[in-house]
């Protein structure tokens, strides 16, 4: 599509570019609201938003077409079958031209200054990956009342025992995320590529402020407790953890999921 290619002269020049991925599949009624947090940022870095349809049958089309027709810094790519979550956010990293990316799903949202302050972050402690804080929300995007506090600092082993790192928070270089990239969607896949990201690079550094808006939908992994566990074991042996050792996690993954959802 001609759409797909954004000119050099259409970015702001000498200035490092983020690219933000949303995957979206589905996504008709969330996809505005997420994509307008994106374009509304206050960071002096130049953005480009690139949504990926992974082969919708609702309006997702439509929507991120509109969207591209308001912004010339949006691009719509379109899977030609739908082949998940990993595969969506991998074409976005191919075609992403942003020094720094990052991950926003279709149904979460940002708050304006998120950007600002994990590149502030991310220039004070020269890590590689940056995550925030994130307050949850209901399907219908009314506040639980309950925020998930980002530790200031995540290594590989304290990320063996518990995720706080959330996908929507995320921004990361984006030649580090191309040597790990997204797979196995039958785990938890942006929990792979964390580990992976941190076991060669050292520490992530979070920004403890819940700048990021995460809705629980009815089908998604946090409400399904049940799935999650599953993935959650997958990935471990994924990584090359026998299942003992596997097991050994789970009990520390299981308690602090308890602790990070059901205690304050």
């Amino acid at each position: 599509m001609e759409n797909n290619r954004l000119a050099a002269a259409d970015l702001k020049e000498n200035m490092p570019v983020i690219s933000v991925i949303i995957p979206a599949y589905q996504a008709g009624k969330y996809l505005e609201q997420a994509a307008q947090s994106v374009l509304g940022q206050t960071c002096k870095e130049a953005i480009e938003l690139l949504i990926i349809d992974d082969c919708s049958t609702d309006d997702t089309k439509q929507v991120a077409a509109k969207i591209q027709k308001k912004h010339k810094n949006v691009r719509v790519l379109h899977q030609k079958r739908r082949q998940g979550v990993s595969a969506a956010r991998n074409l976005g990293l191919e075609q992403a031209r942003g020094e720094y990316v990052a991950f926003l799903d279709a149904d979460d949202w940002w708050e304006p200054d998120k950007l600002e302050l994990q590149m502030a972050c991310i220039a004070a402690t020269e890590t590689v990956l940056c995550y925030t804080g994130r307050e949850l929300f209901d399907a219908a995007g009314v506040s639980t009342g309950k925020v998930i506090h980002a530790p200031r600092q995540a290594n590989y082993n304290g990320l063996l025992h518990t995720n706080v790192i959330p996908c929507s928070s995320v921004v990361m270089r984006t030649k580090v995320a191309r040597e790990f990239w997204f797979g196995h969607d039958e785990c938890h896949e942006d929990y792979l590529l964390w580990l992976r990201t941190l076991k060669k690079y050292g520490p992530a550094y979070g920004v403890d402020v819940p700048a990021t808006k995460c809705r629980l939908s009815e089908g998604g992994k946090s409400r399904n407790k049940r799935r999650s566990a599953a993935m959650q074991y997958h990935s471990y042996r994924c990584l090359g953890y026998g299942p003992a050792r596997s097991l050994y996690y789970m009990i520390f993954y299981t308690l602090n999921g308890f602790r990070k959802y059901f205690m304050d």
